[in-house]
């Protein structure tokens, strides 16, 4: 529970810092590439980890870095680059690389970050020595914590100024149920084609259709949203989906994989799986102009 809500944090505050005018790396990259590096790290680390208490490594990989890094936010934003949503005044040719562009460079420093996380584990694992496990008293007290600290964003939704809401506390509520669902449908699912991991394949998969549909609700042309409906749109984008979808488990599961084929088929599945279930959810509301390119979408 804490751990998802601190990924939610991390990344939306790293999306924050990182967008600005004239930017030259799109801000997804720097979330990826952060959650890619503690992954792998956690990765090198496990039998430590899970030695001293098994609920940390999973709170720091499958709740940290798969609620901080996002598979469904980075196929939306590959999709809005096919588009050019942003009306840059730039040819088809220019929208073409500038998604070919978001996908490898995407690939290529998950990758890189995760191998080099476990580079840096490497270094330091000589000098890692586990703690002897918590007792109960103490690991009763995290639990009673971690209900806690989930349990503080409702007031801090109902509390904290409104205009934070649409930008991060809504958000908030709604991290935890996405990681728990992408939890459940890897444990049940990735153990039944060990060459493709299916639990993984459905939750990113499934998280994008998700925010396809939450978006396109958010970009009615006719019909415009209320400023409520709009918070909570995006609250589900950036909470449940961006928890719901990892790239950190994506890359890892790539790199576990045993050979080339089952790699490439996995990896290429599961991007061109993304785009064409956004292309099934924009395109016949595009074309009759249901729906815009831009959200339409006020948070006032």
């Amino acid at each position: 529970m804490p751990f998802s809500v601190l990924g939610v944090l991390a990344r939306l505050g790293l999306t924050a810092l990182a967008t600005y005018s004239g930017d030259s790396i799109f801000p997804l990259a720097y979330v990826q590439t952060t959650g890619c590096l503690i992954m792998g790290f956690c990765l090198a680390l496990k039998e430590p980890l899970s030695r001293y208490y098994p609920p940390a490594y999973t709170a720091l990989t499958t709740g940290f870095c798969g609620s901080l890094t996002t598979f469904s936010g980075w196929q939306l934003d590959i999709f809005k680059s096919w588009l050019n949503s942003s009306d840059a005044h730039r040819s088809a040719l220019s929208d073409v690389m500038d998604g070919l562009g978001k996908s490898v460079f995407t690939i290529s420093l998950s990758l890189a970050s995760l191998f080099f996380g476990m580079h840096l584990a490497d270094q330091v694992s000589p000098y890692f020595h586990a703690a002897p496990p918590p007792g109960k008293f103490l690991r009763r007290t995290v639990s009673v914590l971690a209900v806690c600290i989930y349990a503080a964003t409702i007031p801090a939704y109902l509390l904290l100024p409104r205009n934070y809401r649409h930008q991060v506390t809504a958000a908030l509520l709604f991290s935890f149920p996405g990681t728990l669902t992408r939890y459940l449908l890897s444990t049940r699912l990735n153990a039944v084609l060990p060459s493709f991991p299916l639990g993984t394949y459905a939750a990113n998969s499934f998280g994008t259709a998700l925010l396809g549909t939450f978006h396109v609700l958010q970009s009615t042309a006719n019909h415009p949203l209320s400023p409520a409906s709009c918070t909570m749109l995006q609250g589900l984008g950036d909470g449940y989906c961006g928890c719901l979808t990892t790239i950190s488990t994506f890359a890892a599961e790539i790199a576990a994989l045993k050979t080339a084929g089952h790699k490439y088929r996995y990896a290429l599945t599961t991007y061109l799986s993304g785009q064409l279930i956004l292309v099934c959810i924009f395109g016949a509301l595009l074309w009759v102009g249901d729906i815009v390119r831009n959200q339409t979408c006020t948070f006032n």
